[in-house]
């Protein structure tokens, strides 16, 4: 029998003789629904962990930066569409890949993890680059850049080679991030439903940083992710919830097992 993602979790935690739930977080746009109306039909956003995100959407199902356990994908139906934004391993795993890439998906990356994924699947894969648009299941994708402003960050994210993606549905603006700190690009945007913005320390941006950003490209909805990292770079959601207002309406995804 398939076990949830939160069973996965406690199973394996249990396994190794620990199991720790984190605070079920709650502010104005709270846990659920993660359902989102366009025009075409309902997206509807599963947080998997991290980076990592599922998109059951009217043109088919994305993962997002998928990677772990195949475990976690379980229970969600498989992939018509992979998206990743750099070769990072908390972002492309080419196991996780093997596992949840089936005949009919198709992939789009930026140039290294075009570069880098295994031979057999760069026949279904696209590469884009920062500026450019692609398409994929009726869905226009275009390529934002993700990078660090501070020249000694560059050795993180330098700018030109990673991309965040804005994915347009009937009337609907997706902004995927990536890994980036508040960059011009970002603050520029325009007409962004939903959005996903990450923030830790010292790869990315804290949450002062990306709530700042927030409240000038203002998205309707925004989630952060990707907040908790090594070197003591854990950024807290509620702060930033709490940082930007009535500017959107913060979604507090489960990404951490909460």
């Amino acid at each position: 029998m398939k076990q949830t993602r939160r069973q996965f979790i406690a199973t394996s935690a249990a396994a190794a003789g620990t199991i720790t739930f984190l605070p079920f977080y709650a502010n104005a746009g709270g846990h659920l629904p993660n359902e989102f109306k366009t025009d075409g039909g309902t997206i509807t956003v599963h947080p998997i962990s991290h980076a990592s995100i599922v998109m059951e959407t009217p043109k088919g199902t994305l993962y997002i930066d998928p990677v772990g356990d195949a475990a976690a994908y379980a229970d969600f139906p498989d992939a018509d569409f992979v998206l990743i934004t750099h070769h990072h391993g908390d972002h492309f795993n080419q196991d996780t890949l093997n596992a949840v890439v089936k005949d009919k998906t198709v992939i789009m990356t930026n140039p290294k993890v075009g570069e880098d994924i295994a031979d057999a699947m760069k026949a279904k894969n696209t590469v884009i680059s920062n500026g450019e648009s692609g398409e994929a299941m009726g869905i226009k994708i275009e390529a934002i850049p993700a990078y660090n402003l501070a020249e000694d960050k560059q050795k993180f994210h330098p700018k030109g080679r990673d991309n965040g993606y804005v994915l347009n549905f009937d009337n609907f603006r997706v902004y995927i991030s990536g890994d980036t700190e508040d960059i011009p690009e970002m603050r520029a945007l325009e007409n962004i439903d939903l959005a996903f913005v990450c923030m830790n320390l010292p790869f990315t941006m804290p949450a002062e940083a990306a709530a700042s950003a927030v409240k000038e490209f203002k998205p309707k909805f925004v989630y952060p992710y990707h907040y908790r990292g090594r070197d003591g770079g854990t950024q807290d959601p509620q702060k930033f919830a709490e940082l930007v207002g009535d500017a959107a309406v913060v979604k507090l995804g489960d990404w951490y097992g909460g």
